[in-house]
């Protein structure tokens, strides 16, 4: 289990926390949480204030492709996958990758990009409906930490399940208070939350020993 960014080539977003802790209210949560057409494309206060496909995956989807030495037949799954843009972006980097996703909102799917039809399914990340070793690699960034513990610590062990430990995940994390009060002012939708040292210990407990990296709002 390593600890590296393959996500490093995407592009800084400013975030307006004073703006969002001023918004951020039990029913803005509520409905954040819904994961619909709010927290995709309606205002800003309540997710990603329209979630449109820019092309910012393209140098990730190369440099997973790279990373993992992946292959044409190999198969690779997006676990929160959303609408499929990293997906459609995998398809692309690696002619011949079989490239699969899995979301548990009904509206990214049914607004999911277009070149991704018949390849993603809804579905929890507790429970992959997928065998053993599946998969040549196994994607899930800024999603385990919307489950419960308990539930992070099931998915974690679905995904080594279905990789075989070739995965790479991100979740929110913080190194100190400073970090912590502006994460507890962004964030919407996570339930889980800990230092990296924290996170290695839950990884530990669900037998996770895939790569990793945080998500840190400085």
């Amino acid at each position: 289990m390593a600890e590296l960014d393959l996500l490093r080539s995407l592009p800084k977003t400013r975030r307006d926390v004073a703006g969002r802790r001023e918004a951020k209210t039990q029913e803005v949560v509520r409905i954040a949480k819904e994961f619909g057409q709010a927290y995709f494309d309606g205002p800003r206060a309540y997710g990603y204030g329209g979630y449109r496909y820019d092309g910012r995956w393209v140098p990730v989807a190369r440099d997973i492709v790279a990373h993992y030495g992946l292959g044409a037949g190999d198969r690779v799954l997006d676990v929160g996958c959303a609408k499929g843009f990293l997906v459609r972006d995998l398809l692309d980097a690696c002619p011949g990758l079989e490239v699969f996703g899995l979301d548990i909102s009904a509206y990214a799917l049914a607004n999911a990009d277009p070149r991704c039809r018949g390849r993603l399914v809804r579905g929890s990340a507790e429970f992959l409906p997928f065998a053993d070793r599946a998969f040549a690699c196994v994607l899930a960034l800024d999603t385990v930490h919307n489950l419960p513990r308990a539930g992070a610590v099931r998915a974690l062990a679905e995904i080594q399940r279905v990789s075989g430990g070739r995965a790479f995940v991100r979740v929110d994390s913080y190194r100190n208070a400073a970090e912590k009060a502006v994460f507890e002012a962004w964030v919407l939708t996570a339930e889980t939350h800990d230092s990296p040292d924290g996170w290695s210990r839950l990884f530990a407990e669900a037998g996770y020993g895939g790569d990793h990296c945080w998500t840190i709002i400085a």
